[in-house]
């Protein structure tokens, strides 16, 4: 089996990444004015102004979901690899595995899968 394919993958990923973080730096606004850095939400005044603590538990099951992508991430290489691993790769994706799970516990401990 070659690697080839995995490193290309690797590089490209590697690739994106740092346009994305360079990008920016090359179009940011240089000199802010207040103008520039006045908050704005499509281009129209809110109607009203919110009251209140604003609920975060969206936020919370976005990035539960983004564990969740991580996961299946490291999840695929150990799924083609299993039978070579042994049980040595079985315990590590356990051990993997109950991690990410204390995560998630905490998360419906605290209430933040309920939608009211």
């Amino acid at each position: 089996m070659t690697y080839a394919p995995m490193l290309m993958v690797f590089a490209f990923a590697a690739l994106v990444a740092g346009a994305l973080l360079f990008i920016p730096k090359l179009i940011a606004p240089r000199r802010l004015t207040p103008v520039k850095a006045e908050p704005f939400e499509c281009g129209k005044d809110p109607i009203a102004v919110a009251e209140g603590r604003f609920a975060i538990k969206f936020s919370t099951v976005a990035i539960f979901f983004i564990i969740v992508d991580i996961e299946l991430m490291f999840i695929w290489p150990w799924a083609m690899l299993y039978r070579k691993l042994g049980w040595f790769g079985f315990v590590e994706m356990l051990v993997f595995l109950g991690v990410l799970m204390l995560g998630f516990a905490y998360i419906w401990r605290k209430g933040g899968l309920e939608w009211e």
